[in-house]
């Protein structure tokens, strides 16, 4: 560790941190230079794992280098909490500073090269005929081949022993990546946001094939397309996707993505949609937190979870009915209902997660989809998100900025859903506890009468009755007629009951406005709906009301219901109509853990058993496989 003259600085390595003593403090605004020289040994990631590495390919003794978090970063400073030196774990990523970067790689000859930012000396390392490829790229509305698979191919097949030595520049960004090998194919295409030209772009092997050339780029394209509507423009020059092995990781306008297809080129629809949602989760990391620029190491949900929010944002975009793993509410229950002793709020260290991917990915994605639809409304939300996403851009948000900015934007007050969903591990059950229906007593003897029969047929029998019906062939008094009197003869109540002479003088004495208010509740059904929070977790009352005629109605009751810390609470609804069904959470978009209590009258819940059997341990032929054989006349059945 050197200054810029040459002289050594005093430093002290502190496990994953190391501090450098510079002769005088920084002035604000002030510069210092040093050096570092340091070695990075080159992993195998197939084997090791970690983020960064190389893939060796047996067969042809050829190399994948992707290559990240392999020089010494700069620590963060925060204006509210100092500097940001949680030792590096594993688990909690990167707190990082933003800077511009010009990095030269020399690598074999015959080797393609990308990196953070863009080409500095296209003319010394690319053909004519690549960049005129490129050139055409920047206005193509598909992506074309910058180096096609044939030609990559050809690559594979020798090894150079000359070099090239590639530089690329990057402005205003927190890391630097960086990707070489002989076995890839480019593509690229521009896609227009605003004023600028966005080159989204891929580099993968043939083993990538035919998914990654039908696919990739354009859900990079896809993706930057849809953050930006969501957030802000995209703000880089670039965007690229690069094919790996069973990975996905995100660094400023590069990812590293999985979603390989079998070697005959045929894939399952879980490597299909596997690899779409990988590449628009990893290239919309540019968003959070490369650009919006969170505390990764403390605090993960706001990079991940925001991104997995709108990732699920952006494939439902890509393909109606996409299946989402994660963002619509009933995904997450059986996490939100698990054992309390694996489980923390999301406000929680990244190194102190149980359940890692629920908690920082799936939970906070989910309750800002809740808010989204449920509790704010799309138009609220969008405005509100947006705000915070183009205000923090290049800055250091806390988790208060963001709870508060979604607040301020949207002027609703969501301090009891920040401290359900992201300080506890309440989860969410609401319950039917019971339904009662009334009816105004209109005074009419006719009417009254009418329902009275009415109800009197759907009492329900004892069996004491329903046996007596059939073993009693006569009472005494439909023996002795004699012994019927008024209250026995149906014929002489009902007709009593119908002097209208008292119900006449009611409506007379009735005010105009009393006599229409009368008119409009005679005949309608008023419901008493009781609903009981079992669960520690307030949310919103959705409930549908299914009816005889086949109509429904779905009511909404915000969550200040429960403000006054009841358990139980009844809300009446007004109807004509005769009520069938009552179902909570309709449109399961609250994470209520327990459906079995959603319904009045109950209703049996189904279950599933699965018999199946596995081909060993190559696992099952794909569907593109089993249509492929019988094409080819290959029939028979597994």
């Amino acid at each position: 560790v050197q200054d810029a003259n040459g002289n050594n600085l005093p430093f002290v390595i502190n496990g994953t941190m190391m501090r450098v003593d510079i002769p005088k403090p920084l002035a604000s605004k002030g510069t210092y230079t040093f050096k570092i020289k340091w070695w990075y040994n080159v992993n195998d990631r197939m084997k090791v794992g970690g983020r960064s590495g190389y893939e060796h390919f047996d067969g042809e003794d050829n190399y994948l280098y992707t290559l990240a978090q392999f020089y010494p970063r700069m620590a963060a400073y925060y204006d509210v909490y100092g500097w940001q030196n949680k030792q590096f774990l594993g688990a909690g990523e990167f707190t990082l500073d933003f800077g511009n970067y010009e990095v030269s790689i020399t690598s074999a000859a015959d080797h393609v090269v990308g990196a953070t930012g863009v080409l500095q000396n296209a003319d010394k390392v690319l053909t004519a005929e690549q960049r005129r490829r490129f050139e055409a790229a920047k206005s193509a509305t598909e992506p074309l081949m910058i180096v096609s698979e044939a030609e990559a191919r050809e690559a594979e097949k020798t090894k150079s022993k000359d070099t090239k030595t590639w530089v690329f520049k990057a402005e205003n960004v927190r890391d630097f990546a960086f990707v070489s090998s002989r076995k890839f194919i480019w593509d690229a295409m521009g896609v227009q946001l605003g004023t600028k030209n966005v080159m989204a772009m891929s580099y993968y092997p043939k083993e990538g094939n035919p998914l990654w050339e039908k696919y990739s780029t354009k859900v990079v394209a896809h993706t930057i397309k849809w953050y930006s509507h969501y957030t802000f423009d995209y703000p880089y020059p670039v965007a690229i996707s690069v094919h790996t092995d069973r990975i996905g990781m995100e660094y400023p306008m590069m990812c590293f993505n999985g979603g390989r297809p079998d070697a005959d080129g045929t894939y399952s629809e879980r490597t299909k949609y596997g690899m779409i949602g990988v590449i628009i989760h990893e290239v919309g990391h540019n968003y959070f937190p490369m650009i919006v620029n969170s505390d990764e190491r403390q605090w993960t949900w706001m990079d991940e979870g925001l991104n997995t929010f709108l990732q699920y944002l952006t494939e439902q975009q890509f393909e109606r009915g996409y299946p989402s793993w994660r963002g619509p509410a009933a995904n997450i229950a059986d996490y939100m209902k698990g054992d309390p002793a694996k489980l923390e709020p999301i406000m929680t260290n990244s190194e102190s997660l149980h359940q890692f991917g629920n908690n920082a990915y799936g939970k906070p994605a989910t309750a800002l989809n809740i808010l989204r639809e449920t509790v704010m409304g799309r138009e609220l939300f969008d405005f509100a998100f947006k705000q915070y996403a183009q205000k923090w851009m290049f800055k250091r948000p806390t988790p208060a900025d963001f709870f508060r900015t979604m607040e301020d934007a949207s002027a609703v007050d969501l301090d009891w859903f920040w401290r359900g969903w992201f300080y506890s591990t309440d989860y969410v059950d609401i319950a039917l506890a019971g339904v009662k229906t009334y009816r105004v007593d209109s005074k009419n003897p006719e009417v009254e009468l009418a329902r009275n029969q009415e109800r009197d047929s759907k009492q329900l029998k004892g069996i004491s009755d329903i046996r007596n019906k059939e073993l009693i062939p006569k009472t005494q008094d439909e023996i002795d007629r004699s012994l019927r009197d008024f209250y026995t003869d149906d014929n002489l109540y009902s007709a009593s009951t119908l002097d209208k002479t008292e119900f006449d003088a009611f409506l007379k004495g009735l005010s105009a406005e009393d006599r229409a208010l009368y008119q409009k509740n005679i005949g309608m059904n008023f419901y008493e709906v009781t609903f009981e929070l079992k669960g520690e977790l307030v949310m919103p009352v959705i409930v549908e009301l299914a009816y005889t005629d086949g109509t429904k109605d779905v009511k909404y009751i915000p969550a200040e219901i429960w403000r006054m810390g009841d358990t139980k609470v009844s809300k009446v609804f007004r109807s004509e109509k005769t009520l069938v069904q009552v179902t909570l959470d309709p449109f399961l978009e609250t994470a209520d853990t327990n459906t079995e209590n959603n319904y009045y009258p109950p209703r049996p819940q189904e279950s599933k058993f699965e018999v199946f059997k596995s081909r060993g341990s190559g696992g099952p032929e794909n569907p593109m496989q089993r249509a492929k054989r019988a094409n080819a006349g290959g029939g028979g059945s597994n």
